[in-house]
């Protein structure tokens, strides 16, 4: 008569059990996507950065052409 109890017992753990690991199934999926999500996200921001630094370097490129040939027509003047 005691083995009835006891399997309730460990029955009832056992699926608590099963809940617990199927909630850490679910975060794990939604922190898999959340870093997905990140990661993309990350990409699109580097090759963004990479861009935006090309841009100002041509920007800086071209400034100092032409203070350089300001200081030219200086000289020529």
């Amino acid at each position: 008569m005691n083995q009835q109890p006891e399997m309730n017992v460990a029955e009832a753990d056992l699926q608590v059990l099963e809940a617990r690991v199927d909630e850490l199934i679910k975060a794990l999926d939604g922190l898999q996507e959340e870093n997905r999500a990140l990661r993309t996200s990350q990409d699109k921001l580097v090759a963004e950065r990479a861009e935006l630094i090309e841009k100002t370097e041509l920007a800086r490129s071209r400034v100092e052409a032409m203070i350089n040939r300001l200081k030219s027509m200086e000289v020529h003047s």
